[in-house]
């Protein structure tokens, strides 16, 4: 397989690559003082960093801040928004104390490059699509010897590679393009590359910007046939252990801030929907609208880690498959104070 990276030619970028950069930081750079609890003006504030959107990261959050559900929960909340480089960078270093893109796979790894991390809480268990104009590709063996977009740095796409082989597909068969995030949406609409891995919100921008493009079954009935579990706690929010130990209640604060957003989103889609596309460079609230009415593919799923330690496990084992990770992380990984 020939990788081509638009970041470091002759080499693709991978999460790990990017995760190990992160710890490095901790060892050899200064990002000036921690980002964690704090009062300003009376206010017990916490400062949380997101990815920037579009992103599921910053999915809640636009609706906490819109809502002003923290400040009903007397914890106020200053959202910093970074790009997935930076964030990984300033939360493995301690800058920031809790993380809200956090992905689990991505802890875990952390873990392994001596970050003591603890993954908080989920929101949104894996959903990723693969997507194509030709019509010669139908299935994800039909990939071999084309080339397919993807931002090979991502655990999205490190998720992707254990769907991959279940599939029958070697992703070393592929030419794998490597792209930014952002980018994918356009490699699929101008067809630069013959398939597209993309996930959500992106998906739902695609498909309304482009509804005849189709997508390939990559098959996520797998998970349950292999790990008996429907559960793929994907994305969260993520702490440095010490941060957490020491602040159990702003932990449980967090949750419930959440818990209101995810539940006033579900129950008022449009609105919510208007909401996030404001805050989205380029949002529609119409895609918006029904992919959070889908929840096949928007998967809000918000639940103590503490109590998906089956689904959990299934990731971990999932990126011992596929050689992500190289052993079982420490049993504080997951936060067992919810």
């Amino acid at each position: 397989m020939r990788h081509v990276s638009f970041s470091l030619p002759g080499k693709p970028v991978t999460r790990r690559a990017v995760l190990a950069g992160g710890a490095a930081a901790l060892l050899t750079t200064a990002c000036g003082a921690p980002q964690g609890l704090h009062t300003v003006n009376g206010k017990q504030t916490i400062t949380v960093l997101a990815f920037r959107a579009p992103s599921l990261g910053a999915f809640l959050p636009a609706v906490i801040k819109a809502k002003r559900f923290d400040d009903a929960h007397g914890l106020h909340i200053d959202f910093a928004y970074a790009t997935p480089d930076n964030y990984n960078t300033e939360f493995a270093s301690g800058h920031y104390q809790v993380g809200a893109s956090a992905a689990l796979l991505s802890e875990a790894l952390r873990r392994e490059r001596q970050v003591d991390v603890t993954y908080l809480f989920n929101l949104f268990d894996y959903f990723t699509a693969v997507v194509t104009s030709d019509p010669s590709l139908r299935t994800l063996t039909d990939l071999r010897g084309h080339s397919l977009a993807a931002a090979t740095g991502t655990t999205n796409h490190a998720m992707f590679e254990w769907f991959a082989r279940q599939g029958g597909l070697d992703l070393h068969d592929a030419e794998l393009i490597n792209q930014t995030t952002a980018g994918l949406s356009t490699m699929a609409l101008i067809g630069r590359a013959d398939a597209v891995e993309i996930w959500e919100p992106a998906y739902s921008s695609l498909v309304a910007t482009r509804p005849d493009i189709r997508t390939l079954d990559i098959g996520l009935g797998q998970w349950q046939r292999r790990f008996g579990t429907g559960q793929i706690p994907y994305l969260g929010l993520a702490a440095h252990t010490d941060w957490a130990k020491a602040n159990p209640g702003t932990v449980a604060t967090l949750y419930r801030i959440y818990s209101t957003a995810a539940q006033w989103t579900t129950a008022n889609p449009d609105a919510a929907a208007a909401i996030i596309a404001k805050a989205t460079p380029r949002g529609k609230a119409g895609p918006l609208a029904k992919l959070i009415k889908d929840p096949s593919r928007l998967r809000l799923h918000l639940a103590p880690a503490a109590q998906l330690a089956t689904g959990i496990e299934a990731v971990l084992e999932a990126g011992r498959e596929t050689g992500y990770l190289t052993d079982a992380p420490p049993a504080n990984l997951v936060y067992q104070e919810l």
